[in-house]
């Protein structure tokens, strides 16, 4: 009895020493460029050029209180994700909240050279990168924090179909 669970302890123990080196083989058997976040080109420059005008007219709506603006940015079929607040799919309640929350109170920052856009074949387009806020109230400002904001083109404009908001 004795010999046999040592052997079975043995084996138990060989297993797991190779299954060990198995996978330290395969970390270093990646290539240096496998290890890297490769830069990006846009696979569209007149894409990447026309959504990030359009945030810049979301920023700038937002920044200022433009709530015209934002109604005709924001789709009808908005849904909303926020890492905090939890998912918002009415666009009547997305306004009147930037209205009573945000306005005078909270400006947005995009950081710059974060921008990436990709095409969605035959919807839009997909905008990702990293913003972050200045607490007027509280006079503090927030680390920067990746978004990403799905854009429909409807009947010749651009409008933000969903978010998703990470802090």
């Amino acid at each position: 009895m004795k010999p046999l669970l040592l052997t079975a302890f043995a084996s138990f123990f060989m297993f797991i020493s190779y299954s060990q080196k198995d996978t330290e083989k395969k970390k270093n058997s990646q290539q240096p460029w496998q290890l890297q976040i490769p830069s990006y080109k846009p696979q569209s420059q007149e894409l990447y050029d026309n959504i990030v005008r359009m945030d810049s007219l979301w920023e700038d709506s937002y920044n200022n209180c433009k709530m015209e603006a934002q109604e005709q940015l924001i789709s009808d079929d908005l849904e909303f994700y926020h890492d905090g607040g939890g998912l918002m799919k009415s666009k009547t309640d997305l306004i009147a909240a930037l209205k009573n929350n945000i306005c005078g109170k909270v400006t947005r920052e995009l950081l710059a050279g974060s921008l990436e856009v990709y095409p969605i074949k035959g919807y839009g387009a997909v905008e990702m990168g990293y913003h972050r806020f200045y607490n007027k109230m509280e006079n503090s400002r927030s680390n920067y924090a990746r978004f990403v904001h799905i854009w429909r083109q409807e009947n010749g404009a651009w409008k933000i179909t969903r978010v998703i908001s990470l802090h």
